[in-house]
């Protein structure tokens, strides 16, 4: 056997092994997709829904990716020069969308507070009268502890005075009701922002930890 049918060999094993990586990285992606938009859907009645296209778009992406490594195994295996082909357009096409969940992410974590106060105060007014907007408001104040947008003076644009709240404000109910005396000290504003930018967070790293792996393939 000549160094060219070797190499030749040699290229193709580890060009093997690159798309099983690849390929493992995909199911990866996807699981953090799905990971991401379960945590956003939680509480998809206070967060815009750019929250879920982007978990949404980086499932898309790990879908690609699965196919792209597939079709690189193929065509490294039986040397198809129209695999070959497909293999390095799908590669631009991963790369441009691994680009944009990379930005928009950035563009979220930085307006998660203006998109996430007006969704709170909007949400707030419709306490009581909508059965889901309820169960959520209540699932947040006593998941994250806190009571209100900012505080619980907030809950006056559903009632005349603060002297009562809902009860998921406080910790300990008394007598079935919840005094403003005991409620929750801080808002669930800032909770629900770090909610959410933790999360965004981990898709912009997957984001562009890919492009990186891709850019070094």
């Amino acid at each position: 056997m000549d160094c060219s049918a070797i190499l030749r060999s040699y290229s193709r094993l580890i060009l093997i092994l690159l798309n099983l990586v690849f390929l493992v990285t995909g199911i990866i992606v996807i699981s953090v997709g799905i990971s991401a938009k379960a945590y956003y859907n939680e509480f998809d009645k206070f967060l815009d829904p750019k929250y879920i296209y982007i978990s949404d778009l980086l499932i898309i992406i790990g879908a690609i990716i699965f196919i792209v490594a597939f079709l690189g195994c193929c065509g490294a295996v039986k040397e198809n020069a129209f695999v070959t082909t497909t293999f390095s357009t799908l590669l631009v096409v991963i790369f441009v969308l691994e680009v944009v969940a990379v930005i928009g992410g950035v563009v979220l974590k930085h307006k998660a507070e203006n998109l996430v106060v007006q969704t709170l105060k909007d949400t707030m007014k419709e306490y009581g009268n909508d059965t889901e907007i309820t169960d959520t408001w209540d699932r947040v104040q006593t998941e994250f502890k806190c009571c209100g947008v900012t505080n619980f003076t907030d809950w006056n644009f559903n009632n005349s005075t603060t002297e009562y709240l809902p009860k998921s404000c406080c910790a300990k109910l008394v007598e079935s009701t919840c005094p403003a005396d005991k409620a929750y000290e801080t808002g669930c504003l800032d909770e629900l922002v770090h909610y959410a930018k933790t999360h965004t967070t981990i898709i912009e790293v997957v984001g562009l930890t890919m492009t990186l792996i891709q850019y070094v393939k």
